[in-house]
């Protein structure tokens, strides 16, 4: 695990500096060694977390054998023990990094499809004057790049690559309205203007000479996703339980002392107790609890760490101590996100714990339809025959409902039937939105707003691929919410403190098949039933039927309360600048202090955090 950077120039001076002030921006990513290498064309960096092979031997940037090729990896290929010897490579090191620079010194960027893992590659090839960067399937690593006449250069982080002097530090209009409706910016754009995210399960080509630029998708969510029909549903439990455990089993190859983030709940749960009966070690857990009893998932994470004897460690968190490293963990931010403070949290007291990888339930949600989202979505495919009905008249129950019963549910009520024909997209997304568009007319200068989001062109281009609404609803979510929101956050969040988490259900194979199911095996009748079917022992009703808490914690208040000031200062700060409207916003927030049923603590926070992270950065 590590960052990762480089510059492919064209028309710019200063390299080595530009190069190094990268690497530094990137000190947290890895702490335990630092390289650089360059041939006057290509110019690459990396920040080394040792965790297979903690030798030199694992060196970055890495040359190949033959010399031709010098790459920079962040990441794991989990399987590289079983690649290994498929290769007539001579090997100075046991580094599955070096197994990625074997595997393409043979094969080329076709490799990628034998690697199963997350990772960000980078692949200088010194013979063609190619630059080629790959980003795992599901995007569970990030990599970030700009392209202009002088020259490529990526990142592992936004703030590195603002340092290499290629990429400005303008907004994008059209992003910042995205974030404004998801609390993020929906890949492949970013908050600026100048920089990319490559999408996942991509590779980006960059010719040096010409400057010229190529995209290519190697693996897709919605491709490989073909309805199945298994024999029966114990062949179906047998499968799942198979492929999850072996998701676990490949995460815990790690030269480093490993544990896992244990909050109690269904995901976190399932993934302790594979460890438990996989690992060769006792296991480490570790959970947050909180003196308030409303708060305290404590007692769910003890039941499962007694199940299955684990070393446990429950970290005693008051609020007020949240909120006391709440500036470090805004600071830590690499993109501007309405979530993230609890995984920076959580990360923070692992990592002092002497822990350097730990395994997370990220991902349980999307893949076994955990979230209510996917019943809301049933909900409404039931009902989509009212957009029969003249638009006229649904406008005006849409204007009726709002005024008998304000709030954000009958906002979003209003904005579907006001949908000139029922789309699952243009639904889905309606559903996922922060601020509604009228909302967002108040407080912007922007008019009219995009009339189709990301979030419709990410579902729309492969829309007839799956005929199972939950497969739908659960591309929809890894597409979205959870590569965007989710995976980014866990990076950025726990990378500050140079701790590596791994996530089983990211595991492409376990994913493939389960979104292959018909949804007669995965509609959520009762707590993620399929998942829970399949791991009766590592599950029980205790856990299963517990209420879902999550990392809670009282925003309204503190927005209203402690954290008035620090919120008051940032939100009139942002009124003011020109893309945002200041009566609007203004009047957002006093809404919001009020107690409007409209403006809940989720349409203001993403506003506050959004304002100090240009503010840090110098972003405008």
């Amino acid at each position: 695990m590590c960052g990762i950077n480089g510059i492919v120039v064209r028309q710019l001076s200063n390299m080595d500096e530009r190069l190094k002030e990268m690497n530094n921006r990137l000190s947290h990513r890895g702490p335990d060694d630092e390289g650089t290498w360059n041939d006057g064309m290509a110019y690459l960096g990396q920040r080394r977390l040792s965790i297979i092979d903690l030798s030199s031997a694992g060196h970055q940037p890495m040359v190949s054998a033959c010399g031709r090729y010098v790459m920079v990896f962040n990441g794991e290929v989990y399987n590289y023990l079983q690649l290994r010897p498929q290769f007539n490579y001579p090997y100075v090191s046991h580094t599955d990094s070096e197994v990625v620079l074997a595997a393409w010194s043979q094969m080329g960027e076709k490799c990628v499809d034998l690697f199963k893992g997350m990772f960000a590659i980078a692949m200088w090839d010194k013979q063609t004057q190619v630059l080629t960067l790959v980003r795992d399937r599901m995007g569970v690593k990030p990599l970030y790049y700009t392209c202009q006449t002088q020259g490529l250069a990526f990142s592992s982080e936004i703030r590195a690559l603002m340092a290499s002097g290629l990429s400005g530090k303008e907004m994008a209009q059209e992003a910042l309205v995205d974030y404004l409706r998801y609390q993020t910016v929906q890949t492949p754009r970013t908050i600026l203007k100048d920089v990319m995210m490559l999408e996942p399960g991509h590779l980006l080509r960059y010719h040096a000479v010409s400057g010229q630029m190529e995209m290519a998708c190697y693996w897709d969510l919605f491709e490989k996703t073909s309805l199945i029909q298994p024999a029966s549903y114990s062949e179906v439990k047998e499968t799942v339980r198979r492929l999850f455990f072996e998701a676990v089993e490949k995460r815990l190859v790690a030269d480093v002392p490993f544990g896992a983030f244990l909050s109690g709940g269904i995901d976190s749960s399932a993934v302790v107790g594979a460890m438990a009966k996989v690992s060769s070690h006792r296991v480490r857990t570790f959970n947050i609890s909180f003196a308030e009893g409303d708060f305290s998932e404590a007692k769910y994470a003890r039941h499962i760490a007694n199940l299955h004897g684990t070393e446990h460690t429950e970290i005693n968190l008051s609020p007020q101590q949240f909120l006391e490293y709440l500036p470090q963990a805004l600071a830590a931010m690499d993109h501007p996100s309405g979530d993230g403070p609890n995984t920076w949290v959580v990360s923070k007291v692992t990592k002092e714990a002497g822990i350097t990888m730990a395994l997370s339930g990220l991902g349980g949600d999307e893949l076994f339809a955990g979230y209510a989202i996917f019943n809301r979505m049933a909900s409404l495919e039931k009902k989509k025959g009212l957009w029969q009905l003249p638009l006229g008249g649904r406008k005006m129950a849409a204007d009726a409902l709002t005024a008998l019963k304000p709030g954000v549910a009958s906002m979003k009520i209003e904005q579907l039937l006001k949908m000139p024909r029922y789309e699952f997209e243009r639904a889905y997304a309606v559903s996922r939105q922060a601020l509604m568009d009228e909302q967002l007319l108040a407080i912007l200068n922007v008019s009219p707003l995009p009339s189709h989001t990301p979030v419709d062109y990410l579902m729309k281009r492969k829309r007839d691929l799956s005929k199972s609404l939950i497969t739908r609803v659960s591309q929809a979510e890894m597409t979205t919410y959870m590569q965007n929101v989710l995976l980014r956050d866990s990076d950025q969040m726990s990378m500050a403190h140079a701790l590596e988490v791994r996530v089983p259900f990211m595991d492409h194979d376990l994913i493939e098949y389960v979104l292959s199911l018909p949804d007669q095996y995965k509609y959520p009748i009762t707590p993620k039933k399929l998942l829970v079917d399949s791991l009766p022992d590592l599950l029980p009703n205790y856990i299963v039927n517990r209420p879902k808490m999550g990392f809670v914690f009282p925003w309204r208040d503190w927005l209203k309360g402690e954290l008035f000031d620090f919120a008051d200062a940032r939100i009139k700060n942002i009124s003011q600048r020109p893309y945002f409207n200041e009566k609007g916003v203004m009047d957002l927030w006093r809404r919001f202090v009020k107690g409007d049923a409209s403006v809940t603590y989720s349409r203001i926070w993403p506003l506050v955090v959004l304002e100090e992270w240009m503010e840090k950065n110098g972003v405008g």
